[in-house]
C-alpha cells in the first residue's frame, strides 16, 4: 500500500477514533487540533478506548503501546506537510472545512490525498476549493470509529480513479469495509438516518410519546440496538441539525424540514452526551 502516514485534522470524537484505528493498523499518524488541550484530550480518549478493548480481550497491552507510539500530535496544520493522506474531521461546518482544505492544499506535498470525514457536505464543493480536486475524496466513518465497520467512500465529481483505489485499499487496511457512494446531500447513511431521527423528534414534539417510549418502540419493534433519540444524543444534536439543514437546502423538499424542538435544544446548548444533556440527562 502506498499510504504509510496519515494526518488527522481534529482530535475530537471522530478524529481521535480515526487516529486510533490508523495507528493500530501500523500507520504513522499525526493528530492535529487547534490547541494542546484538545490534542491531549484526544490522546486520553484513545488511551481509554484501547484500555476498554484490552478489558474485552480484543487487544493487548503491547498492541496499545505500539499504537500509541505511532501517534504524534501537533497544533499547526503545517505539521502535516509530508503525510501521504490527510483525513479532516473538524466540526461539520462548510465554511470551516473549505478554509481547512484551502490551507492543506498549500501545505501538503503534491501527491498527498485530501479526505474529509464530512457526514453531509458536498465533496465536489470541497474539492473545488483546492488545486488538486482529483485527489479529494470523502471518508465518512461511523461513530464510535474503533467499533463500527463501515466507511462511506464518497467520490467528488472530480475524484480520480487512483485516489479512489488508494482510499479503498486504506479503508480495508485499517479493518473497515469501504462502501462507495456518490456525492449527494447526506450521501447514503445520513440521508436515511437523520430524517428518521428528525421524525422521532417531531413525534416527541407533538406529544405522541415520551423519549423513552419512542426509543423503546424502535428497539423492540424494529430491532434497532439504540433508539433514535438516544442515538441523536450520541451523535450530537448540533450535528443532527446541521445535517438535516444540508438535506433541506440541498433538495429543497419540505420533508427534510428540521423539527423546531431540535433547533430549540441546540439553541439551549442541550447537545446530547457531549454537553451532559440532550433528550436524556448524562452525568
Amino acid at each position: 500500500m502506498n499510504i504509510k502516514s496519515v494526518g488527522v485534522v481534529g482530535a475530537g470524537t471522530m478524529g481521535n477514533g480515526i487516529a486510533q484505528v490508523c495507528a493500530a493498523a501500523g500507520l504513522k499518524v499525526i493528530m492535529q487540533d487547534i490547541g494542546e488541550a484538545q490534542v491531549q484530550l484526544g490522546l486520553e480518549t484513545i488511551n481509554t478506548s484501547m484500555d476498554r478493548m484490552i478489558k474485552k480481550e480484543k487487544s493487548s497491552e503491547s498492541d496499545k503501546q505500539q499504537a500509541l507510539s505511532n501517534i504524534e500530535t501537533a497544533t499547526a496544520l503545517e505539521a502535516l506537510a509530508e503525510v501521504d493522506i490527510v483525513i479532516e474531521a473538524a466540526t461539520e461546518n462548510e465554511t470551516l472545512k473549505l478554509g481547512i482544505f484551502e490551507q492543506l492544499d498549500q501545505i501538503c506535498k503534491a501527491d498527498a490525498i485530501l479526505a474529509s470525514n464530512t457526514s453531509s457536505i458536498s465533496l465536489t464543493r470541497i474539492a473545488g476549493a483546492t488545486q488538486r480536486a482529483g485527489q479529494v475524496i470523502g471518508m465518512h466513518f461511523m461513530n464510535p470509529v474503533p467499533m463500527m465497520a463501515l466507511v462511506e467512500v464518497i467520490r467528488a465529481l472530480q475524484t480520480d480513479d487512483t485516489t479512489y483505489r488508494q482510499v479503498h485499499e486504506l479503508s480495508e487496511h485499517i479493518g473497515k469495509v469501504p462502501v462507495e457512494a456518490r456525492d449527494s446531500p447526506g450521501f447514503v447513511a445520513n440521508r436515511i438516518l437523520i430524517p428518521m431521527i428528525n421524525e422521532a423528534v417531531y413525534t416527541l414534539y407533538e406529544g405522541i410519546a415520551s423519549a423513552e417510549a419512542i426509543d423503546e418502540v424502535m428497539k423492540l419493534g424494529m430491532a434497532h440496538p439504540m433508539g433514535p433519540l438516544a442515538l441523536a444524543d450520541l451523535i450530537g444534536l448540533d450535528t443532527c441539525l446541521s445535517v438535516i439543514r444540508v438535506l433541506h437546502e440541498g433538495f429543497g423538499d419540505s420533508k427534510y424540514r428540521p423539527c423546531p424542538l431540535l433547533q430549540q435544544m441546540v439553541d439551549a446548548g442541550y447537545l446530547g452526551r457531549k454537553s451532559g444533556r440532550g433528550f436524556y440527562q448524562y452525568d
